[in-house]
């Protein structure tokens, strides 16, 4: 399994699955996080939390712990 937090700076990669669970699910979905879609990694901090992407137009950051419920290929 390929996490969103493991995907290289600078890669478009397709989300395949959500693993998160009620209320971390329902928050990834309402920032745009659905299978199939597409998310741009912009950049990864030092430390690597959180995690700057592009996804659907929109310019997010993701915590590392969310980012590791994020599966994609």
């Amino acid at each position: 399994m390929k996490s969103l937090k493991d995907a290289a700076v600078g890669t478009t990669v397709k989300v395949k699955r959500l693993a998160g669970e009620g209320a971390l699910r329902r928050r990834l979905m309402d920032m745009g996080f659905t299978n199939g879609c597409e998310v741009f990694i912009r950049k990864v901090a030092p430390l690597g939390d959180p995690v700057e992407v592009t996804v659907r137009g929109y310019e997010l950051s993701v915590r590392k712990a969310d980012a590791e419920c994020i599966e994609v290929e």
